[in-house]
């Protein structure tokens, strides 16, 4: 697989360049700039873009804005956003956006490396991955009438997981619950929101 990085803050680009090698991945571009990473998608094909949201000149969104240009130029390029802050605004233009694989991560993740690793992998293969935090901060704020309301803490705890991108079965690991039970919270879930069960409805759902 053929990465590109676009990181204006030189330790953690070079870090996520080592990560990313000795897990096997090709790093084809480490860049600092938003019009760099343009540059290298176009030049250098990769399958995945791994992109700071805030970067020069005015550090608000040109990095996002950057990539959703990429995979315009790039259909079906895969985006994993990384952020310092909980910016559910950007998280959802990110995977509004449809076209490929697409996730959106606090830059904190980049510490625990199996977390990050595991979320690269589901975006590179297409899938979506939004961050437990941004989705935390969507739950605790429901619309009038939301049926978000009436979700128990464990059942947050399953829509947060759900939204990351993890398996029924993983879920049950990660809460230590076991697969049958995860699977009877996210069914609950599923009937409370009136959304079909899985991650993707889980995703649309939050973004609505």
């Amino acid at each position: 697989m053929r990465i590109v990085i676009a990181e204006d803050d030189a330790l953690l680009r070079e870090g996520l360049v080592l990560l990313l090698r000795s897990e096997g991945f090709e790093v084809a571009a480490a860049v600092d700039h938003p019009g760099d990473l343009l540059t290298s998608v176009e030049t250098m094909a990769p399958d995945l873009a791994v992109v700071d949201v805030r970067m020069p000149p005015t550090y608000t969104d040109e990095g996002l804005r950057a990539a959703l240009e990429a995979r315009r130029r790039a259909p079906g390029l895969a985006i994993l956003a990384l952020s310092a802050f909980v910016e559910d605004g950007y998280a959802g233009d990110l995977l509004a956006a449809g076209g490929g694989g697409a996730g959106y991560l606090l830059k904190e993740r980049v510490g625990k490396p199996e977390e990050f690793l595991d979320a690269l992998r589901q975006v590179a293969a297409g899938g979506t991955v939004l961050d437990r935090d941004v989705v935390a901060v969507q739950l605790a704020r429901p619309r009038p009438g939301d049926p978000v309301a009436t979700l128990t803490e464990r059942e947050r705890e399953v829509v947060a997981l759900l939204a990351e991108g993890h398996s029924v079965p993983t879920i049950g690991r990660l809460l230590g619950i076991g697969t049958a039970a995860a699977r009877r919270h996210a069914g609950d879930v599923s009937t409370k929101l009136r959304v079909p069960d899985g991650a993707q409805a889980m995703l649309s759902y939050l973004r609505a």
